[in-house]
C-alpha cells in the first residue's frame, strides 16, 4: 500500500490536471476515506500549495487559478522513459528544428534531476548503442537497466537472473561490454566467464541484476552493436538456410539486414563496390520458414535456394498460388 507521502503527491497530480475534483472522486482514486482526503489537503496547504475548497452540490477541491506548478519531479522510471524517448526521437528523421527542441528539452530535464539519477542516466547513455532506427521499445525494468549499465560502464561483473525463450530460468554471471537496442528490444552483450563464451541477453528477460566485486578488461574486436548483429546471424535455430542472390549489397540488405543474415561473395571480384550487381551467398538461421518465400518474392532479384529443400517447396507453393490468383477472371 502506498505511503501517505506518495498519496499526497498523487493528490497534487490529480489537482494539477485541472478542474474541481469531488471528495468522493479523490477518495476513490487514492483508495482512502473522505476524511483522509481532507487531511491530505491540509498537508498540501502546509506546503503552501493553494488548494481551494469549492462548496455546493458539485463542490470539492481545486488549485487556485494561476498557480505556478512546482519544479519537475521525476522518479527513476519516469526520467528514464522521458530521456530515452528523446534519444529515440533524435535518431528518427526529424527536422533541424525538431532535433534542436529535443536536445533543449533533454537538457532542461537533466537540470532538474537529482544528482544520483542524472549520473546513472549518463552512465546508461554512455553504454548505449543503436543498430538501426528504433521502433517501439520493449523496455526492460528500469532498475535492471540502470544496474547493468553501471556495471558495463565501470567494467564490473554482474549477476543476473535470466529466463530464456524456452522458459528456462538460470542465474548467470556476465562481463558486459555494452547495451544495444535492436528492432525495438534491449540487449546486453558480453562474456559469460563460467563458460568462457560471448553471450547476448535480452534485458526484458532479466528479472534481477546485482553488481559483483571485481573488474575485467573488455577484449579488442567488434563493438557491442556488431557483436549483437553477428550473434543473431549465427545463432542456432531449427533451419539453416543457404541462398545465392544476384544483386547489390544494398538491394539484399534492404530485405535481409545484418541481424538476420550473413552475406558472402560467391566469387570475389577485387575492388568492386557495394553498388555492383553480382552473385552473393546469403546464409541465415530461422525457427520458421514461412516468412521467407514472400520476402524472396519481394526482392525482385534472381535467386537460387541451396538448402533446405523444404524452403524450395514453400517457394514453389507460393508461386503456384500467385499464378492461380492471376488466372482468375
Amino acid at each position: 500500500m502506498p505511503r501517505p507521502t506518495g498519496r499526497v503527491l498523487t493528490l497534487l497530480e490529480l489537482l494539477q490536471s485541472g478542474g474541481t475534483r469531488t471528495v468522493a472522486e479523490l477518495a476513490d482514486r487514492l483508495g482512502v476515506e473522505g476524511r483522509t482526503v481532507r487531511r491530505y489537503v491540509d498537508h498540501l496547504l502546509d506546503l503552501d500549495v493553494p488548494v481551494e475548497s469549492v462548496r455546493g452540490r458539485y463542490g470539492g477541491y481545486r488549485l487556485a487559478p494561476g498557480y505556478r506548478l512546482p519544479p519537475l519531479m521525476l522518479g527513476d522510471d519516469e526520467a528514464l522513459a522521458v530521456l530515452l524517448g528523446l534519444v529515440a526521437g533524435r535518431r528518427a528523421r526529424l527536422t533541424t528544428a525538431q532535433r534542436t527542441a529535443s536536445e533543449t528539452a533533454s537538457a532542461k530535464i537533466r537540470r532538474v534531476l537529482p544528482g544520483h539519477i542524472a549520473r546513472r542516466l549518463d552512465t546508461l547513455m554512455e553504454s548505449l548503442a543503436f543498430t538501426d532506427r528504433p521502433g517501439e521499445f520493449d523496455t526492460p525494468d528500469a532498475e535492471v537497466l540502470l544496474t547493468v549499465a553501471d556495471a558495463v560502464r565501470h567494467r564490473r561483473p554482474v549477476s543476473i537472473r535470466y529466463t530464456d525463450r524456452d522458459g528456462r530460468r538460470s542465474e548467470r554471471t556476465l562481463h558486459g561490454y555494452g547495451i544495444v537496442t535492436h528492432a525495438g528490444r534491449w540487449y546486453v552483450t558480453g562474456t559469460d566467464p563460467e563458460i568462457g563464451e560471448d553471450r547476448t541477453f535480452r534485458l526484458d528477460r532479466i528479472a534481477d541484476a546485482r553488481t559483483l566485486p571485481g573488474s575485467f578488461e573488455a577484449p579488442e574486436g567488434p563493438d557491442p552493436a556488431q557483436r549483437v548483429l553477428s550473434g543473431f546471424a549465427t545463432a542456432e535455430y531449427r533451419h539453416e538456410v543457404t541462398l545465392r542472390i544476384h544483386g547489390t549489397v544494398e538491394q539484399i540488405r534492404a530485405h535481409l539486414p545484418a541481424g538476420v543474415a550473413s552475406l558472402e561473395e560467391d566469387a570475389p571480384t577485387g575492388d568492386e563496390d557495394r553498388e555492383t550487381e553480382r552473385w552473393l551467398r546469403v546464409e541465415l538461421r530461422a525457427e520458421r520458414l514461412d516468412w521467407l518465400p514472400p520476402l524472396l518474392a519481394a526482392l525482385g532479384r534472381p535467386f537460387v535456394i541451396e538448402r533446405p529443400d523444404e524452403l524450395r517447396d514453400l517457394v514453389v507453393a507460393l508461386a503456384e498460388r500467385l499464378a492461380s490468383c492471376a488466372r482468375r477472371t
